[in-house]
């Protein structure tokens, strides 16, 4: 329950799903957490679930297709926590559509929100983690960047540009001491789901796809994994995508 204890943590996208989940997980590791939000006065009353876990909750106005907003909060964490030991690239999203009708400007704002966003703020926390002589970066990277899902493109593309990413941030940081990771879930029970997963046929489909289990994924199932990347039981694991998809992708 303490393998994070006295280290500082920032989730990005922590206020539902995925990310509250993960700082959550992260509190009750030991860790102290930044909580990455959109809007700084929504947590739905996650500062108040970390603090009562025994932990520091850092509230932080993280928008992350606003890259000075996002670096001056990974400042706050460092100033105001006292270090930067954890970054969870979490928020992103797509816009659906045929390949053929999306336009220049949905592409573009799935990739600042997915791909621009976890190099760049990345970036930033590697700086903190370079001086410190170590730390480890999660990205929050997709099935879908592994697989094709049709309708999804530049959702794929984005998660797979990720994946790849992690790989080559991994290599250039290894000496600083740097551990970058991704994980890489399948369709998970949450707020941004739901709407598809009600459909009974698309959820009858996916339940099959995921080949092996065939059952949709818990918030839980994906924060436990990244609770493990940051710890030292990981501390030989670098440039990694765990895939978190019940066997989806070994169909």
């Amino acid at each position: 329950m303490n393998e994070l204890a006295g280290k500082v943590a920032v989730v990005t996208g922590a206020a539902r799903g995925l990310g509250r989940a993960i700082a959550l997980e992260l509190a009750r590791s030991g860790a102290d957490v930044g909580v990455g939000l959109r809007d700084v006065d929504r947590d739905e009353g996650l500062v108040d679930a970390i603090v009562a876990l025994g932990r520091r909750a850092l509230p932080l106005a993280m928008d992350v297709t606003d890259l000075a907003a996002c670096r001056e909060a990974i400042d706050r964490v460092a100033s105001e926590l006292g270090a930067v030991d954890i970054l969870v690239n979490n928020a992103g999203g797509g816009i659906g559509g045929d390949a053929i009708d999306v336009t220049e400007a949905d592409f573009d704002a799935v990739w600042t929100l997915n791909t621009r966003s976890t190099f760049f703020l990345s970036q930033h926390a590697a700086k903190y983690m370079r001086d410190a002589a170590g730390g480890s970066i999660i990205n929050v990277a997709s099935q879908a960047g592994l697989v094709t899902l049709p309708g999804e493109a530049s959702y794929c593309i984005s998660k797979a540009a990720v994946i790849h990413l992690t790989k080559c941030l991994a290599v250039e940081w290894g000496g600083y001491g740097i551990r970058v990771n991704a994980v890489a879930p399948t369709f998970i029970e949450t707020d941004g789901t739901n709407e598809a997963l009600a459909d009974p046929v698309f959820r009858a489909d996916t339940i099959d796809r995921i080949a092996a289990l065939h059952r949709i994924g818990k918030p839980t199932e994906v924060a436990g994994a990244v609770a493990f990347l940051a710890s030292p039981a990981a501390s030989l694991i670098t440039g990694h995508t765990l895939v978190i998809d019940g066997g989806w992708t070994i169909r």
